[in-house]
């Protein structure tokens, strides 16, 4: 015996092949149950460790996913768009079960991601979240799949082929909000948010809000709507514009949480109440829906489930598996604000 045990040595002690040794440490299913037991228990009484290292140069690959983030205005000054630091816990969670690291970095740090992290061995592939402009990120994404980079994103789902993205059911989610303010009695109800392709999550939304509408026969009036881009500040904006405007409403769907909480400050700063004048809906469920005043009526997207999906998504991707987009249900979490 050498001073540290390698694959070799359990190899010998087991009876079986080296590579049925490394087989076994991956739980793969072509070696049998009883043999992969007994190779772990030898591996276990030699402390056995994987050479990482070693392993992903066999392999070629790094053992390294990369998270891109987009830089958001924000607030707080940290770039990063609070719906999405609720998904990191689970991104980083799943990495880890999975056997993978997590490099976490910016979008924008560099217009080449294909160069500085898959094509340069830092990461096997990568999981972007957020895109400003979707018409301008749209064009990147393109660039990667020319590339063969393995990539999966959040949000939109992606036409091209071989690009996949993990998402929420938008359209069904602004149809179940813009119902329930129906069913609360109010039939003049605005949409704050960007309504285009430049927008397609927000747009999506607009489009469920559109059928609900409709469907109560109601009319879908296009002056009560108002863009606004993912910031609290865009909804007191969006929200004092159309306060202004005399065009009367007495309930606001806003396409996300943050737009949402702005707009309530808007309202609030003009003397009139949430909800008792103005019913507020929202979507995401960021933590701050909970805390603010009054609390915030939204659509909870799966931030748990996404992460998960996201990096199973991209390791089927990485490793040959199929792969399919997937459109997670939202759910309505009914607060003060309608």
């Amino acid at each position: 015996m050498r001073a540290k045990a390698t694959s070799l040595d359990i190899a010998y002690r087991a009876g079986v092949s080296q590579s049925t040794v490394s087989r076994a440490l991956r739980n793969s299913p072509l070696v049998s149950e009883e043999t992969r037991k007994k190779v772990q228990e030898i591996a276990r009484e030699l402390n056995y460790t994987v050479d990482k290292n070693a392993s992903n140069l066999r392999k070629q690959q790094s053992g390294t996913l990369a998270l891109l983030l987009f830089e958001d205005p924000t607030d707080d000054n940290s770039a990063i768009n609070p719906f999405f630091l609720s998904m990191l816990g689970s991104i980083t969670r799943a990495c880890a079960n999975n056997g993978y690291d997590l490099l976490v970095s910016f979008q924008q740090m560099s217009d080449n991601w294909h160069a500085d992290f898959e094509d340069s061995n830092k990461a096997d592939g990568l999981i972007l979240l957020g895109y400003g402009d979707y018409v301008h990120f749209e064009e990147k994404l393109k660039h990667l799949a020319q590339l063969k980079t393995h990539y999966v994103s959040w949000g939109a789902e992606l036409k091209q082929a071989g690009a996949f993205a993990i998402g929420s059911d938008n359209v069904e989610g602004g149809r179940q909000a813009t119902q329930h303010i129906i069913d609360k009695g109010r039939k003049r109800i605005a949409f704050l948010g960007t309504a285009s392709s430049h927008a397609p999550e927000f747009f999506d939304r607009y489009k469920g809000y559109c059928q609900a509408i409709e469907a109560a026969g109601l009319q879908v009036e296009p002056q009560l709507q108002r863009n606004a881009l993912y910031t609290e500040e865009a909804g007191y904006k969006a929200a004092c514009e159309l306060l202004g405007s005399q065009h009367q409403f007495d309930a606001i769907f806003a396409a996300c949480d943050l737009i949402a909480i702005g707009a309530m400050r808007a309202l609030k700063a003009k003397g009139l109440r949430v909800p008792e004048d103005v019913a507020v809906v929202g979507f995401d469920d960021i933590v701050l829906a909970n805390f603010s005043n009054p609390p915030l009526t939204t659509m909870k997207q799966d931030t748990l489930l996404a992460g998960e999906l996201l990096v199973k998504t991209l390791i089927d991707s990485i490793v040959g598996r199929e792969v399919n987009n997937v459109l997670i249900p939202p759910k309505l979490i009914v607060r003060e604000s309608c």
